[in-house]
């Protein structure tokens, strides 16, 4: 009787052990058959709280979800949200093409007006955020991307995906003919000028014009401009617990676009300072108007390359040289 009462509760526990394996899997069916029929729909899954509960927060899953936290409406004044969208949008689209999409990994989107408890769980109050979520357990530290310190390119989210699932994303742009039109008109109108002052080419051995271009061309490159185009990184940053809005970046690893700019002016001021000093000689005034416009290009020099200095510690902790201004 005994051995018998053994056999029957044993025939009971697999039963129900097979029921709830059948459940299970009915209930990651019905998830994975929803999810795609939406991604079918469009690249991103919009989520409102309770979508993200069902959908990427509750077990069992057997699939992972790359999600982005953002605020688009415009009252809400983030101004990096827009761009960050566009890029996400490039990498779901790049998946969701590409002969690689399977129900593996989906891309879904919370805004924070469709969703504002989905920021409190999170205990989130910035955005934009991507974080992974996976297949099993809870979303780890490594499982939100520093996109402060590399930036939301499309390039940087697919990389960031590669890492937390090991899914591979050939990342596809959209062409963008506005750069290739610009190249075109700048050719047909040096070309329309050269044309109308083909008897006369002697602007082209005035230097000014070469030395704006050609400063213009290495503040552009020296402020950073390309490591933007390429990383994407936030116009600036609010810090979340103080408030205190960030125009340089703490770290000689990252930079804002704001940066860029003040970098570029910084630089514009220490080269005009020195053409002033050094085209003082030549002017046509007497000696004490020189001496002053001098001094003024020294002046000039000295207080923005002393600016310029204090943007370098800042980026670059401990370092030990400054002048006038820490």
């Amino acid at each position: 009787m005994r051995a018998l009462l053994f056999v029957c509760i044993f025939l009971i526990f697999e039963q129900y052990a097979e029921c709830a394996a059948k459940k299970k899997e009915q209930v990651i069916a019905e998830k994975l058959e929803k999810l795609t029929e939406w991604s079918n729909r469009r690249p991103i899954v919009r989520l409102n709280g309770d979508k993200f509960r069902q959908y990427v927060k509750s077990v069992p899953k057997n699939y992972s979800v790359i999600l982005m936290l953002t605020a688009l409406r415009p009252e809400r004044q983030c101004m990096v949200c827009k761009q960050a969208n566009e890029e996400f949008n490039i990498v779901a689209a790049s998946w969701r093409y590409s002969q690689q999409f399977s129900n593996n990994l989906f891309f879904a989107m919370v805004d924070f007006d469709e969703g504002s408890d989905v920021f409190t769980s999170l205990k989130l109050n910035s955005a934009p955020v991507f974080m992974h979520f996976p297949p099993s357990g809870k979303p780890k530290k490594g499982d939100t991307m520093d996109i402060h310190r590399i930036g939301f390119s499309a390039e940087q989210i697919a990389k960031f995906v590669s890492e937390r699932t090991d899914i591979h994303i050939r990342v596809f742009r959209p062409p963008n003919y506005v750069g290739t039109m610009g190249v075109l008109l700048l050719f047909i109108v040096i070309g329309g000028l050269l044309y109308l002052k083909r008897n006369n080419l002697e602007f082209l051995y005035n230097k000014t014009p070469w030395g704006v271009a050609s400063l213009s061309i290495i503040f552009a490159m020296t402020s950073g401009q390309m490591w933007n185009h390429i990383r994407g990184p936030p116009f600036m940053h609010k810090n979340p617990q103080t408030g205190q809005i960030m125009y340089v970046h703490n770290s000689s690893q990252g930079q804002f676009v704001v940066e860029t700019y003040i970098v570029i002016f910084l630089n514009a001021a220490v080269v005009i300072g020195v053409i002033l000093m050094n085209e003082v000689q030549h002017m046509k005034a007497d000696a004490g108007k020189k001496r002053i416009l001098a001094l003024v290009g020294l002046g000039v020099v000295v207080l923005f390359f002393s600016l310029l200095l204090s943007v370098f510690r800042q980026k670059y902790q401990g370092y030990p040289y400054s002048f006038l201004i820490k």
